[in-house]
């Protein structure tokens, strides 16, 4: 028996987007108007890259965006959440799957040492350059015309999901707990028995409700939740009906 949840980061894990937070870097905690008014629709990571230099312009390197990043809060509930999912660790995998950049999500899962939760990350590639410049790439190439250029989070489920079959590993439930629009892309493919957890009131809530509206449900059943607790409170009642239903041989 064995659950995978896979949660999006910004606006699920943490209680704000991380790209945006990182602006209390700049002068002022604002970035020039020529440059907010810079990004095309699907671009975001490109966009990111511009923030990212004019940063570096600034004088802005690594320690300061670190500590910028450190004060970055966790979700409401997500602390209980996740040290639950670390001490079930033999039930429950978990991995990332988010627009942010592997950066951001390093320093906030080690500054509060959540890091090990976590079996994979998967996001856009950062590093620093040779002047201390922090660049940003796309996470992969798709063709979803549903998704952004540098990111399907579908493609990126599917291709684990298959990977781990091929290592003799296979999911009681996927359990996928984000909040944005690109969000409904990957949750598309969870199939009856899985769950998916839109956060009450966010773009992948309304963009669910909506298919139901128009008669197109998801093959998963849906429960939503407005904090970690909620989350909490569903993975132990999917433990605890999982044990129940499980063969006393296999027990």
């Amino acid at each position: 028996m064995k659950f995978l949840v896979v949660f999006d980061f910004d606006h699920t894990l943490v209680d704000e987007n991380s790209d945006t937070w990182i602006v209390k870097c700049a002068p002022d905690e604002k970035l020039p108007s020529r440059l907010q008014d810079s990004y095309e629709k699907g671009k975001w990571t490109e966009y990111m890259g511009r923030v990212f230099k004019y940063l570096g312009d600034q004088g802005t390197r690594q320690d300061a965006m670190k500590k910028i990043m450190t004060t970055l809060p966790l979700t409401t509930g997500m602390a209980e959440l996740l040290t639950f999912l670390e001490q079930k660790k033999d039930v429950f995998d978990c991995i990332i799957i988010s627009d942010s950049n592997e950066l951001f999500i390093d320093w906030i899962l080690e500054g509060s040492h959540f890091h090990r939760v976590f079996d994979k990350v998967f996001t856009n590639p950062a590093a620093f350059d040779d002047i201390g410049y922090m660049t940003v790439q796309n996470c992969h190439a798709h063709h979803c015309p549903q998704c952004p250029q540098n990111l399907c989070k579908r493609k990126v489920l599917q291709e684990f999901l298959d990977q781990q079959v091929n290592r003799n590993v296979q999911y009681t439930k996927v359990i996928y707990v984000g909040d944005g629009a690109n969000d409904l892309c990957p949750v598309t493919i969870l199939k009856q028995g899985d769950v998916a957890m839109p956060r009450h009131g966010y773009a992948l809530h309304k963009k669910i409700a909506r298919m139901y509206q128009d008669g197109a449900p998801l093959d998963s059943s849906v429960k939503v939740w407005s904090t970690g607790i909620d989350i909490l409170s569903h993975l132990q009642l999917l433990l605890k009906e999982s044990i129940h239903a499980t063969p006393d041989a296999l027990k």
